[in-house]
């Protein structure tokens, strides 16, 4: 329905999308909320409650000790890990991954009892598809990676921020922190796993402010950490493109040099976030809000790179490997896209 030239979205949808729609509503609400909230009034909130509120200011030093003592940055026990498995197949989850849809596909078996460091590709606005595909059940991962324990690497400042680092914990999160990282691709999971996989985005979250919809634009020319990281544990590479993510929203985009820009890549820098200018759509309409479009997202998961396992690596033996990854990457990227994207033949990987 248009009116005014805004589409509206149809009032006679069945009940099943309409529960789809408020629970994406909600839960990216909640998640800019938090993260903006966590980022932004942390130090304020805590420093007006301690000096200007009588009872709230106990229960903020309580949640300040309570941070300090509980740091861990991956692993979970206990109460929190029942908590993190019922997470993973809660309704919740399973309206937010139907509402695009989200699909994980593999195009070649992992060993269950191996270590590998996944590569994800592009980063999109927020790691939907991710997100979805891995950090819940939804998706069918338990089913197509039997015994495979996953880890999602985010930021290790999320884990710092009040509130959305208690969401973080029971999600399938670890921090990006270097100790974290070896930590992952160097140890076993306790049982009932016998392998694991470490999701990383290698653009990070510089590469949310490339994203734009119908483009594959990534950071990756100037990132080789994750090639030293594999390298030094001597765990295989796979490659991960989530075809799709960047339909899901659109953003306002800077030129290079102009204020925008130099204040946005300015903000990543302190945050470790940037600021984007999100176009979605709205709760009843079409043309402009921050809910993520209605479309598929679409994780796959490609074959392994196998690297050796060299403790202390070159730089030069980095830059062979790093040049090798790419050629991996690209060679995925243009067999798997004639089966996701549109006019496939004019989409390619942009490196920035």
């Amino acid at each position: 329905m248009r009116i005014f030239g805004i589409n509206f979205s149809p009032q006679n949808d069945p009940l099943k999308r309409r529960l789809e729609l408020l629970t994406v509503t909600v839960y990216y609400t909640m998640l800019f909320l938090m993260i903006v909230i966590g980022y932004f009034a942390k130090y304020i909130l805590a420093i007006y409650c301690i000096i200007y509120t009588n009872i709230p200011r106990y229960f903020v030093l309580l949640y300040i000790v309570w941070m300090y003592y509980d740091n861990s940055m991956y692993n979970v026990t206990g109460k929190r890990a029942q908590l993190r498995e019922w997470f993973r197949t809660c309704i919740v989850h399973r309206y937010l991954c139907n509402y695009f849809p989200i699909k994980l596909v593999k195009t070649t078996d992992l060993d269950p009892n191996k270590l590998y460091l996944l590569c994800s590709f592009p980063h999109g606005v927020l790691c939907t598809g991710i997100c979805g595909a891995f950090g819940t059940d939804v998706a069918g991962y338990r089913e197509l990676f039997p015994h495979i324990e996953c880890r999602i690497v985010i930021l290790d400042r999320h884990f710092n921020t009040p509130i959305f680092r208690e969401y973080c914990r029971i999600t399938c999160s670890a921090s990006s922190s270097p100790e974290s990282m070896n930590l992952l691709l160097s140890t076993k999971p306790e049982a009932p796993y016998t392998g694991r996989v470490t999701i990383l985005i290698v653009g990070g979250a510089a590469e949310a402010a490339e994203s734009k919809p119908g483009t594959y634009r990534i950071l990756i020319k100037r990132r080789k950490g994750f090639i030293r990281l594999a390298l030094k544990n001597g765990v295989p590479i796979v490659p991960v493109c989530s075809f799709g993510e960047t339909n899901l929203f659109d953003q306002l985009t800077f030129t290079e040099g102009s204020f925008m820009k130099k204040l946005q890549n300015y903000i990543r820098k302190k945050i470790g976030v940037p600021p984007v200018y999100l176009i979605g759509r709205g709760f009843s309409q079409y043309c402009m809000s921050f809910i993520p479009h209605r479309t598929p997202v679409t994780v796959v998961v490609g074959s392994p790179m196998d690297l050796p396992k060299i403790e202390e690596p070159t730089e030069e033996q980095i830059n062979e490997y790093h040049e090798k990854f790419v050629e991996h990457l690209v060679n995925f990227f243009e067999k798997e896209k004639h089966k996701y994207v549109e006019n496939a033949d004019s989409v390619h990987l942009e490196f920035v």
